[in-house]
């Protein structure tokens, strides 16, 4: 580790009162050390990962971490907190802060590493030795692990700490324990899945239960062996990403929660688990199983309820999403590009296979444009296949990729490649719940199972869905190039509004997922929804810049700091900009932008304006129909949203007695105004 943390990385003192302070504080010691190149655009990727889940965990510790392009060697940065910043830990602030920045190649070795450092918070000595520490160096080689650790004495003369017996007393005593595996995973792979795993472990050891467990990180996923899975009492599932081959623990009683529960209270799933063992609850686990409940309920909650299952749809589809924006962003740049250079008729130029003259700036044009369309056609199987692959993991892929494109050939489009990604995905999952014989299962994943389903998901393509979403994807298409007047501004209104709510999240990517899949097959319509939907989308970013600008006395000074960086990620069509703004005021920042995205989006299509290329923002400019009155659509939302912004919190500045006089009644309204 000495190549990870050194003692300018440490920060004994940590001023900072905020968690993007205090992230901001540690960045900057990365980049004195040449370890983060740019800090305004790792700073995004780490409010980015915090917002999927808060990085806090009881005992006093944040974990702000995240994989970035940004960084250029793993690199860990400590910080102590004398009054405590919040991380969204249950138990109250963290004052061991510790910032993990991993490059977005990392290799395993760096990432094994950071992993044990997770395991080793997860032991009191440990933390108890880094409260104490006085001297940076002598910080730093504690977390390499240059330094011993003592272990803490006992707390009066004559006792001893309580432990629960060791697995193996237990089982020199004649009887056998009791046996788990789990498999740990969070988003990132960095920590959060290796402190679940010594935490259980930990907690097995307490309970004098053997726990086993199955860390699926970015550090490598070595499988348990089968036979361990096949002589355990019980299975936990710690995960905050789906679980990987999960058939190979059908039969076991489940527990399945999030990793942070894993962390949080690994007694209490140890003790769930042996309950559901002593009952004889068996899961009825496939592959496409894995919903968990938040790592707040109780343990081990069925997965079938509406509810659930709706937070489980909504994965599936992101999956897909995510697995498609790269083409995306490649293919439609691409095409864009080759229109800035030859014109729109360059799409009707011949195969540069063919005809291509080093030369001519006609002829990069088509090269450009045609390499652009080929990322394209990918969009839809891609879609498709990343749907399925979300739902029941490998073997979906190819029947979700033969669904996909075949809902292309019969013109059923993006709406066609969602339906055939979650047909392919459902046909898998119901061939994986049917018995096999033992010498069958190692062909069915690579061979029987990809076989029969694309064969189903193809005649259900083909012969009886595939028709009926063409005529309706028609129908929309007719609907879009339809739209004009009220229509079309109210159809801006609501885009702009789902752009701007949760800033990246789910709404936001569903207004995008819209517009994008007209651009697969573009016309007038479809082009005006994607000109609205990156418009909106723009907003909320450069109105935090401007409001920071404007008003700075209504901003902390992280938030200030914030703001310049704003300006160019709202510039550059990145949403996500102004996640810290609506983190620390969520009631007064997310109704204000929701109120500029819906005047951009209403302008943007009443104005008529077209956009070619999914992103970009005013880069791309030159390629957008009517590029004036589109800048006066982003200027005027941008206005209202940073008026809104600026009113709500002078007002709330402006009357400091009775905000004083809310708080000494406790009321819900002097929270957030301590909180901004």
């Amino acid at each position: 580790m000495s190549e990870l943390i050194t003692a300018e990385l440490v920060d004994l003192d940590l001023s900072a009162a905020t968690k993007d302070a205090a992230a901001r504080s540690l960045a900057e010691r990365m980049v004195a050390a040449h370890r983060v190149t740019d800090l305004d655009g790792f700073l995004a990727d780490v409010a980015a990962r915090e917002a999927q889940m808060p990085t806090g965990l009881d005992g006093g510790i944040g974990i702000p971490h995240c994989r970035s392009e940004h960084v250029n060697a793993p690199t860990l940065a400590f910080g102590r907190s004398a009054a405590g910043i919040d991380f969204g830990a249950a138990d109250g602030p963290a004052d061991l802060i510790f910032l993990i920045a991993a490059p977005a190649g990392a290799d395993d070795d760096h990432l094994t590493i950071l992993s044990g450092l997770a395991r080793r918070l997860m032991a009191p000595e440990f933390t108890a030795a880094l409260r104490a520490g006085t001297d940076p160096a002598a910080v730093a080689a504690l977390i390499r692990g240059e330094e011993p650790v003592e272990e803490p004495a006992p707390e009066a003369e004559g006792t001893e700490p309580e432990a629960g017996p060791e697995p193996e007393a237990v089982e020199a005593a004649g009887s056998v324990p009791f046996r788990i595996v789990a498999v740990t995973s969070c988003p990132t792979g960095i920590a959060h899945t290796y402190m679940a795993a010594e935490s259980l472990a930990a907690a097995g050891r307490a309970e004098g239960v053997e726990v086993t467990v199955e860390t699926q990180g970015s550090g490598g996923f070595k499988k348990l062996d089968p036979a361990v899975i096949a002589a355990a009492d019980a299975v936990i599932w710690a995960h905050d990403v789906e679980v990987r081959e999960k058939a190979r623990f059908r039969g076991k009683p489940l527990v399945d929660v999030g990793v942070k529960a894993g962390i949080n209270r690994p007694a209490e799933l140890i003790a769930e688990a042996r309950r559901k063992a002593e009952r004889g609850e068996i899961a009825a686990v496939s592959e496409a199983d894995g919903g968990k409940d938040s790592g707040d309920g109780e343990a081990g909650r069925s997965g079938t309820d509406h509810a659930h299952f709706g937070v489980r749809l909504r994965t599936y589809l992101m999956s897909g999403v995510s697995y498609m924006v790269p083409f995306v962003a490649a293919g439609g740049l691409l095409i864009a590009l080759s229109f800035a250079i030859g014109g729109y008729e360059i799409a009707s130029a011949k195969s540069v296979a063919d005809h291509f003259v080093w030369g001519e700036a006609d002829s990069w044009a088509a090269l450009l444009n045609q390499i652009g369309s080929a990322a394209f056609a990918f969009l839809v199987p891609v879609l498709a296949g990343y749907i399925a692959y979300g739902m029941a993991d490998r073997p979906a892929l190819v029947p979700g990729f033969v669904g996909g494109s075949i809902a292309l050939t019969v013109n059923a489009g993006f709406l066609g490649g969602l339906v055939a990604g979650l047909l392919a995905g459902a046909v898998v999952m119901a061939i994986q719940r049917v018995p096999v014989h033992a010498t069958l299962r190692g062909i069915m994943p690579v061979l029987v199972i990809p076989l029969i389903a694309s064969a189903v998901v193809g005649i259900l393509m083909f012969i009886v869905v595939g028709k009926p979403i063409a005529s309706l994807q028609n129908a929309l298409t007719d609907w879009l190039n339809g739209l004009s007047g009220s229509n079309a501004v109210i159809l801006g209104v609501v885009l702009g509004l789902m752009m701007c709510f949760d800033m990246g999240g789910p709404l936001n990517k569903v207004a995008y997922a819209f517009a994008v899949g007209g651009l697969a097959d573009p016309t007038d319509g479809s082009l005006k929804v994607m000109a609205a939907v990156m418009a909106a989308g723009m907003v909320p970013p450069l109105a935090m810049a401007l409001a920071t600008t404007v008003r700075k006395k209504l901003f902390t000074k992280t938030e200030r700091e914030n703001g310049r960086a704003a300006w160019v990620l709202g510039a550059s069509f990145i949403t996500e900009g102004a996640i810290p703004f609506a983190a620390a005021d969520p009631l007064r920042v997310i109704p204000s932008v929701m109120a500029g995205g819906a005047v951009t989006g209403a302008l943007s299509m009443a104005f008529g304006a077209t956009l070619r290329a999914p992103h970009g923002g005013v880069f791309v400019v030159p390629l957008i129909g009517e590029p004036f009155l589109y800048l006066l659509a982003i200027a005027a939302g941008t206005l209202v949203a940073t008026a809104l912004v600026v009113l709500i919190k002078g007002a709330r500045r402006a009357a400091p007695d009775a905000a004083g006089e809310a708080g000494a009644t406790g009321s819900d309204d002097s929270r957030v105004t301590v909180a901004a």
